[in-house]
């Protein structure tokens, strides 16, 4: 079923999704002290081309230099990023057929525009590390 959705997706939506994300970061890394963003933004690019099977987490040890990241990332990146996934969901909701492509998109409009502090981990990894803090262990 992954492969079906992700078809879907990189047909309807991921391969435009990605290539924005592929802009930021090359504007990005050709101002050179943003080369930490363009990191982010070839991670997300990735995420936006495949994303079935694959989910975001927080990271425990993401604190204050994150919250900065992420602040500058929404003014030079986020926030058209972001638009581009609710125009795209909007248009994907039209049809029957499209509305969880639609729904995706809704869901990383948060990602993108505040990604730092999240990895991008396997859905498998995510609920094992779950039942690990849901069950009390380590």
């Amino acid at each position: 079923m992954r492969l079906i959705l992700n078809v879907l997706w990189l047909v309807l939506a991921g391969f435009w999704l990605a290539l924005g994300y592929l802009l930021a970061a090359l504007v990005m890394f050709i101002l050179i002290i943003t080369i930490p963003f363009a990191f982010q933004a070839l991670k997300l690019a990735s995420f936006a081309f495949w994303p079935f099977g694959r989910t975001l987490v927080k990271r425990p040890d993401a604190g204050a230099p994150s919250v900065i990241g992420n602040v500058i990332w929404l003014v030079l990146a986020g926030w058209w990023l972001a638009i581009g996934h609710l125009i795209t969901g909007v248009l994907l909701c039209v049809t029957i057929i499209g509305i969880p492509l639609g729904l995706g998109n809704f869901k990383l409009i948060a990602v993108s525009l505040w990604p730092f502090g999240r990895e991008i981990v396997p859905i498998e990894e995510a609920e094992a590390s779950t039942a690990i803090t849901v069950t009390g262990g380590h």
